[in-house]
């Protein structure tokens, strides 16, 4: 399935990035009894800078979109380190979503949509899961949106 997964990245023009260090006192990852948590991850782009802005006021859904799925391509980079092969996901669970929006914005499940669907065309049906998708007033570091992650693996 790696070797499927690897090339499922190429073919959607991915490349993981060097997974992000902590910037505060936790660990990125824990897994514990066939779960793989890993904490929020912010949208970092290609070029490592970071995705910034309030949606609803700064920026509208589709920025909002792309720094979803540059969290969940950094969520992939932190299961690819942790469990040294991502053959071992079973099944995508959880994904729990933070916009930075402004009080009026109402589609954080829009803007969470970015991570989701790219869960589904990464993993397929096991990238199938729950959500939460809420706003908040602000993130980490003015980030647009923070996401973490529930994820079932196999062997260990």
């Amino acid at each position: 399935m790696s070797d499927s997964i690897s090339a499922r990245l190429a073919e959607l023009g991915i490349t993981l990035p060097e997974p992000a260090a902590p910037i505060a006192a936790y660990v990125p990852t824990l897994e514990i009894g066939g779960l793989l948590h890993i904490s929020g991850q912010l949208p970092f782009r290609a070029d490592g800078s970071l995705i910034t802005g309030r949606l609803g006021a700064d920026f509208d859904v589709a920025h909002g979109r792309e720094a979803a799925e540059r969290c969940a391509v950094m969520l992939i980079a932190q299961m690819k380190q942790a469990l040294g092969s991502l053959d071992r996901v079973a099944r995508i669970v959880k994904l729990g979503a933070f916009v930075s929006s402004d009080p009026h914005f109402t589609e954080q499940p829009k803007v969470a949509n970015g991570a989701s669907e790219l869960m589904e065309k990464v993993f397929g049906d096991k990238g199938r899961h729950v959500r939460s998708a809420v706003g908040v007033p602000v993130l980490p570091l003015g980030a647009a949106v923070e996401i973490d992650a529930i994820v079932a693996v196999t062997g260990g």
